[in-house]
């Protein structure tokens, strides 16, 4: 990834209203099988790096990392 673009990182379960509130400028969005989507742009793969350590060593497990359009409802 060299340019932004906007992302969707599915993780199992719901996330807490801490963990939103330093998710700042990114949708968190419950999907229909008990997992959230946290959808948003990042600017290179660094920012993706970190935000998935981050998820990680909260030990928030990370379903999949997908392309998403802006403006997808699902």
């Amino acid at each position: 990834m060299s340019r932004a673009q906007v992302v969707e990182i599915v993780v199992r379960g719901t996330l807490g209203p801490e963990l939103v509130a330093a998710l700042h400028g990114f949708d968190v969005l419950p999907a229909p099988d008990g997992c959230s989507r946290v959808v948003g742009t990042i600017p290179d793969q660094t920012r993706l790096m970190g935000l998935l350590s981050m998820l990680d060593e909260l030990h928030v497990e990370v379903v999949s990392v997908n392309p998403a359009t802006v403006g997808e409802d699902t």
